[in-house]
């Protein structure tokens, strides 16, 4: 009896289509779901003799070859937990178990520790892109022990997403590196989605834009240095018409955003290990703040318009551009400082050169520049953060003046761009000198004998104020 090569347990949207995938790459694939109905469908769907569907688990972990490579695409959380539970007993040491979902890396350095000790591998794999991505080729961020890859890495290379013609798959590091590098870049996306979307609201605001005016700007920026598969589909977005009525689609939609809580962790992940993040942070609370529909629409009765509005003209269209990139620059500067340092403490030894280059292609915040950012921790892999970059450096001193210019315009005009603001806000705090913490130090000494340190001696102070 011939056995599969690699087997799919969860067979929704995203394991379905990655088992699809797999199978197109020449690959064998077993497949199992707790519901047979989807393992039915996909069944009578699939064109290829390479994926064969089983009903029961003891069946489906039989029909894989050994070391047997099984990708859970479960629900995070007790889902896994539950599937692992049942699959154990199926097992025998040395098989692996890949986790393709969204799972706290925390969950998953315990799940690898446990199960390692029990003589089975356990590998957190991020994976991005989504439905498409999935089907096509996703960028993928396995997490796991460096031995059992040479098991899994061919596979996961070959069926991933290509930039420039390299993978957009490489080995992350040990336990839940790899979940660790998915939920950073999840948070990064919740910034640039929310960078974007300001750069909409001042374009629409104080210049007047309709959507197919803005259609024609995101188009064109999509051909310079902000290129990237966010920009691109939000030219797309704009250019819909709503078949229901004569607007553009857009204009139809309630402004109420969802998450999956990816980004919350990434904020509270930065905190534990002191790293800020706040145009991050500041993009997580405004998909909060945006869900409170009912009383915003109360707050705007009770305000009203409470801010005149400075008109601009079509020369405004190129200071929003320089704001949007060198905010989204201060976004990614962010999010790879925060994995630099969860390197350090987790003993990853992170290669952020080529987590960059992941990011190039499959996923959703891939961009043109992660090329720029791939250089910078090529030259120096220990870069304290892309603002000290030669070429970050030039950017943002090039277009600071014309980024001020904009968050001025747009608070005075009172357009909430929490995204730009705060981005402007991290930059000019990480580039002064000396900030007004040594009033808070004092303060801090005053109610709570706290101590405080001197710029004129060494030692530790505390005055009776």
């Amino acid at each position: 009896m011939s056995r599969q090569n690699i087997g799919v347990i969860g067979l929704a949207v995203m394991g379905k289509n990655l088992a699809l995938n797999i199978a197109d790459h020449g690959y064998t694939v077993s497949v199992f779901n707790r519901s047979g109905k989807r393992t039915q469908e996909l069944l009578a769907e699939c064109t290829t003799n390479n994926i064969e569907g089983y009903f029961s688990l003891e069946e489906f972990v039989q029909s894989l070859e050994r070391p047997r490579k099984i990708i859970l695409m479960v629900k995070a959380g007790s889902p896994v937990n539950d599937i692992i539970k049942q699959l154990k007993p199926c097992l025998t040491p040395g098989d692996i178990i890949i986790d393709g979902g969204n799972s706290y890396f925390a969950d998953t350095i315990n799940r690898s520790r446990k199960l390692e000790a029990e003589g089975f591998h356990y590998f957190g794999v991020g994976i991005s892109g989504g439905e498409e991505g999935a089907r096509r080729g996703p960028a993928i961020m396995p997490g796991g022990d460096v031995g059992a890859y040479e098991s899994i890495g061919q596979i996961l290379t070959d069926i991933s997403a290509k930039a420039e013609g390299e993978p957009c798959c490489r080995y992350i590091g040990g336990d839940g590196a790899g979940h660790f590098v998915k939920m950073v870049h999840n948070g990064i996306e919740y910034a640039d989605m929310q960078l974007i979307c300001e750069a909409y609201s001042i374009l629409k605001g104080v210049m007047h834009m309709s959507p197919s005016d803005l259609h024609e700007v995101f188009k064109e920026w999509n051909q310079g240095e902000l290129n990237s598969y966010l920009i691109g589909i939000t030219s797309d977005i704009f250019a819909k018409k709503d078949t229901d009525s004569d607007h553009y689609l857009v204009d139809m939609i309630l402004d109420a955003a969802g998450q999956k809580g990816t980004g919350k962790w990434t904020g509270q992940v930065a905190l534990e290990l002191g790293i800020p993040i706040p145009t991050i942070t500041g993009a997580v609370f405004e998909r909060y703040l945006s869900s409170d529909k009912a009383t915003r629409m109360e707050a705007g009765k009770l305000y009203g318009d409470c801010a005149k509005t400075k008109q601009r003209g079509a020369d405004f269209v190129e200071p929003v551009r320089k704001a949007l990139y060198a905010s989204k620059i201060c976004a990614y500067a962010q999010g790879f400082s925060l994995m630099l340092e969860a390197s350090r403490q987790y003993g990853w030894k992170l290669n952020l050169s080529g987590i960059a280059k992941i990011f190039r292609g499959g996923c959703i915040i891939r961009a043109q520049f992660l090329n720029k950012i791939a250089d910078a921790y090529s030259d120096d892999s220990e870069l304290k953060n892309l603002l000290m970059d030669n070429y970050f450096k030039t950017v943002i001193e090039n277009y600071t003046q014309a980024w001020r210019d904009v968050v001025a315009t747009a608070v005075t005009s009172g357009i909430s761009v929490p995204g730009f603001s705060s981005a402007l806000a991290y930059f000019d705090s990480y580039r002064t000198e000396t900030l007004p913490m040594n009033l808070l130090q004092a303060q801090r000494d005053y109610f709570g004998a706290h101590t405080y340190q001197r710029i004129d001696k060494e030692g530790t102070y505390h005055t009776q104020w």
